[in-house]
């Protein structure tokens, strides 16, 4: 047993998870683990980062599918440089930066529509006069862009 060795209990702990929760992250390919010859499970220390990971994608929306690609870009067999880590995240980028707009659309746009109804109406002689964004097919158009903006 190495040092950097923690049993479960002692992971869950550190990681601020319930022990269901790493053994669900296991199961998922998130996190490995290894059994010591009383079978006991064990994780190295290193895997405290790759939860991080998953609680914080997590939080921001990102599917557990979604972090899997990202941390199976990781090695496991070396030391992780920050390098890797970059490289592993580079995909992303553009996925957090949209998020991130429709976010901010969304927060802006809220007050507006609450009181409207123009996404389910056919006039809203505020925001969609004759129903102009109606014209461009069903759903919410003003979060993807203003109606003289769209195709």
């Amino acid at each position: 047993m190495a040092t950097s060795d923690m049993s479960v209990g002692e992971m869950a702990k550190r990681a601020g998870v319930p022990v269901s929760t790493l053994h669900y992250y296991e199961a998922e390919g998130l996190i490995e683990s290894w059994r010591t010859p009383a079978n006991h499970r064990r994780y190295d220390r290193r895997e405290l980062r790759r939860i991080a990971i998953v609680r914080v994608a997590m939080t921001a929306g990102v599917s557990l599918s979604e972090v899997k690609e990202v941390l199976d870009r990781i090695p496991r067999n070396r030391a992780v440089k920050m390098q890797d880590w970059e490289d592993a995240a580079q995909p992303w980028v553009a996925v957090l930066d949209e998020r991130i707009t429709m976010l901010q659309r969304l927060k802006d746009q809220m007050g507006y529509c609450i009181g409207c109804g123009c996404l389910s109406l056919e006039n809203c002689p505020l925001y969609n006069p004759d129903d102009t964004l109606g014209q461009n097919g069903p759903g919410p158009r003003r979060w993807i862009g203003r109606a003289d903006e769209q195709a």
